[in-house]
């Protein structure tokens, strides 16, 4: 009801701080599959899994259905058992958190970067000391930028890296790679969530340079149902004059049903070729973005490096405002601007403020005063490739005018 009046009152459609970009290249892409013979388990997964490696330089790719379900998947295949401890950061969605939480083990937690927001290299390499038990180091590439990977593969030693890349497809590390690469990590996940870089409506996927992890991952992804002959380990029952009996499959561990359809992966294949032109207009639009609003008062804007920019993959514009000092609350201050017509948003309310985690994190006896601070400061702008120019105008206008009147 409040965005139908605000879109009658002021004749333009409301912003909100992500959405997808859905061209007619793409309707067609689905109606193709809807009109084939396979909806799901059929070629468009597998395309699309071979385009995606492709682009991210990595040699294998398994499509599931969500980025909560790749990061659970590359938990599991990492060996994450009950007893065991994973570590990652406050700041991010609470899927990579609860990924750990799924496979029985505990969650660790290290603070952020002041200004890259991802995990910190002197926090996880304290939280590793203090508590050399962790198996799995997982850094989140918040809004699109991937931090400091280099330091964290030297801190993280023999354990296994899995990359919360779910908002960096098409950015890159600092030595220019591409996100996803294995340069740094045994896997990288990726969400194609509609506000993300490329969407599929939902749906996720699995990076990785190791056969054995891929091989594993499609397993878990499907049941844990095994019908390869040379991995079938009942012989009497699977074989018959030294042939694999045609009905014949093995459950061979506790899988699950995270198959990406062909609808998905048809939808993603057909953003996937547009992943440059979306990058690149989001670039653009942070880049205006932080023209406009470096001056203002009370504000920062982290991440706006030129490096930084030049290599994120940009999936969130956020300022750091010290509503305090501008006589104001970040709820009035978001109230004023979606009075206007502009969405805003908080990303994340930190994995140790929720019920069901505070207290569990193994290395939250420091707390966490970085990610704290931020947590009260941050606040997302719309930030999308259909995006007009005219769009990007009136968030500007909208934030400049609600920081000029808040005292």
């Amino acid at each position: 009801m409040m965005l139908d009046a605000l879109e009658v009152a002021q004749g333009s459609r409301y912003l909100g701080y992500g959405r997808q970009l859905i061209g007619d290249d793409d309707v067609a892409a689905v109606v193709e599959v809807l009109r084939s013979d396979f909806l799901t388990r059929g070629p468009a997964v597998e395309r699309f899994e071979a385009a995606l490696a492709e682009r991210v330089g990595a040699r294998f790719c398994v499509a599931v259905s969500s980025g909560t379900a790749a990061l659970h998947l590359a938990c599991l295949a990492a060996g994450l058992k009950p007893g065991a401890v994973g570590l990652t950061t406050p700041l991010t969605f609470v899927a990579s958190a609860n990924a750990m939480v799924y496979c029985g083990a505990d969650v660790a937690l290290a603070d952020i970067d002041h200004e890259a927001l991802g995990l910190s290299p002197h926090a996880a390499s304290a939280a590793l000391g203090a508590h050399p038990e962790i198996e799995l180091v997982m850094p989140v590439h918040y809004a699109g930028l991937a931090h400091a990977m280099g330091a964290l593969r030297r801190i993280s030693g023999p354990r296994i890296i899995v990359e919360d890349a779910c908002h960096a497809l098409g950015g890159a590390y600092e030595d220019g790679r591409p996100v996803g690469c294995g340069a740094y990590s045994e896997m990288a996940v990726f969400s194609f969530h509609p506000v993300k870089p490329i969407t599929t409506a939902e749906g996720g996927a699995i990076v990785t340079n190791q056969p054995e992890l891929a091989r594993l991952l499609r397993l878990l992804r499907s049941h844990g149902i095994e019908h390869a002959p040379d991995r079938l380990s009942d012989v009497e029952a699977a074989f018959e004059a030294d042939a694999v009996r045609p009905w014949y499959y093995e459950q061979q561990l506790l899988g699950f049903n995270y198959r990406m359809s062909d609808l998905q992966a048809a939808l993603g294949l057909s953003q996937l070729g547009k992943l440059e032109v979306f990058n690149a207009r989001r670039r653009a639009i942070a880049e205006r973005y932080d023209a406009m609003f470096v001056a203002l008062p009370h504000v920062a804007i982290p991440q706006s490096g030129a490096g930084d920019r030049a290599r994120s993959a940009l999936h969130l514009y956020v300022l750091r405002i010290d509503f305090g000092k501008l006589c104001t609350s970040r709820k009035r201050f978001m109230e004023r601007l979606a009075s206007q017509g502009v969405g805003s948003q908080v990303h994340y309310v930190p994995v140790h403020h929720h019920p069901f985690h505070r207290g569990r994190a193994v290395a939250a006896d420091r707390g966490f005063p970085v990610a704290d601070r931020y947590y009260a400061e941050c606040l997302s702008l719309p930030l999308h490739q259909g995006m007009s120019d005219d769009d990007v105008e009136r968030v500007i206008y909208a934030v400049t005018t609600a920081i000029g009147e808040a005292c």
